[in-house]
């Protein structure tokens, strides 16, 4: 695999859920397009929607919907911010979201509710909550002026599912807007899509689909769509849903034109399903070995019981306070990167602090055990 992938060797990459990893032959991909781009700018961008349509179809294909629900966004909270600008919100409306949410898509929510005079309402899901219960808590706290939900297909900083299926269904038949943030779920799951009625899915290629960055999409249905617009206005604005996103002036899209090929060669490389087997296999795997590492120094349970865990991303309880406080996971990320030469994930929810693990085709368990060995005993001294 190293031949495969250009991460650093003197490096450990237990990482992946943040920012992805791209294998080489995608970055030639990309790296092909961008020079047929230079050699000719005015017939590369004349050109361009045409090329992005045909991309669209691809990317739709994968994720297994149509290609006029799908539209080609950067990222994952670029999609959300289109679908928070263009949903119609009441003066004095009340958003719901949970306490496991992206702090992005939160702000953006929160700036929502600013602008119309409106409400912010965080629900409480227990880290250990299974579907029924996760869903119950988002439910119950459905309100005469609520008028959006915001959920999480997968947690960002608790590593976990859930139940969309269950809350868009409930959301449907009270008339409720229903955004799904699913950054981490393309490619993650075979399907994502299935069993799921939502207003507005969005999720990042990048991530576990191993894309170059940044690609991302926006998959909508229904009447809300004539209102869903790209952020930048430009020349595709009286197109319909999803071709005007189609056309966004002089950006660098090579990334976007190169996800299908990445898509489609990892498939004929690795295979997909092979992959989401044998990277949950490892996380679950490499955080046991590492929540025993911590066990050893410090006589506690450092295992996370978490409810519908998130395959290749797992959690690890950190000792005492450590990465509590605010601001304290990105410093702790920060130190373990230049002084343990790891790249991790830090959290905290309910005033705990977590690491989050993940795992790719480019890992091995040779990867968590050294974290356990080198840096698990120089983090304990920390606490």
């Amino acid at each position: 695999m190293n031949a495969d992938w250009p991460l650093s060797a003197d490096m450990l990459h237990l990482n992946h859920g943040s920012f992805g990893a791209v294998p080489r032959f995608a970055l030639e991909v990309q790296a092909a397009l961008r020079a047929e781009m230079e050699s000719a700018p005015v017939r590369w961008f004349a050109g361009l929607p045409r090329r992005l349509a045909a991309a669209r179809t691809e990317i739709a294909r994968f994720l297994r919907t149509a290609p006029d629900t799908l539209a080609l966004v950067p990222n994952a909270s670029a999609g959300v911010s289109a679908v928070l600008a263009g949903l119609p919100f009441p003066h004095g409306g009340e958003i719901i979201v949970t306490d496991h949410g992206y702090g992005a898509v939160v702000m953006g929510a929160e700036r929502l509710a600013r602008r119309r005079r409106g409400t912010v309402r965080t629900v409480h899901v227990p880290l250990d909550a299974g579907p029924d219960e996760a869903a119950a808590a988002v439910l119950g706290a459905i309100t005469a002026r609520t008028a959006l939900i915001v959920v999480d297909h997968l947690t960002s900083p608790t590593a976990r599912f859930l139940p969309v299926d269950l809350i868009g269904r409930a959301a449907r038949e009270r008339g409720i807007p229903f955004l799904v943030d699913a950054a981490h779920v393309p490619a993650l799951l075979g399907d994502p899509l299935a069993g799921l009625d939502c207003d507005a899915w969005v999720g990042n290629l990048h991530k576990f689909g191993c894309a170059p960055r940044s690609t991302g999409v926006l998959v909508a249905r229904g009447p809300h769509t004539r209102a869903l617009h790209p952020l930048v206005d430009s020349w595709g604005a009286p197109l319909p849903y999803p071709e005007r996103f189609d056309v966004q002036g002089t950006l660098d899209v090579t990334a976007t034109l190169a996800a299908p090929a990445t898509l489609t060669g990892i498939e004929a490389r690795w295979g997909w399903s092979t992959i989401r087997s044998r990277a949950t296999e490892l996380a679950g795997a490499g955080a046991a070995v590492v929540a025993a590492a911590f066990t050893a120094i410090t006589g506690e349970d450092h295992a996370v019981p978490v409810g519908m865990p998130a395959g290749p991303m797992r959690l690890v309880r950190l000792p005492g306070t450590l990465g509590t406080g605010p601001g304290a996971p990105d410093a702790l990320r920060a130190r373990t990167l230049d002084e343990l030469a790891a790249e991790c994930a830090f959290g905290q929810f309910g005033g705990v602090g977590y690491l989050r693990l993940s795992a790719h085709a480019y890992s091995t368990l040779a990867d968590f055990e050294e974290f356990a060995e080198r840096c698990v005993p120089a983090l304990a001294r920390r606490r």
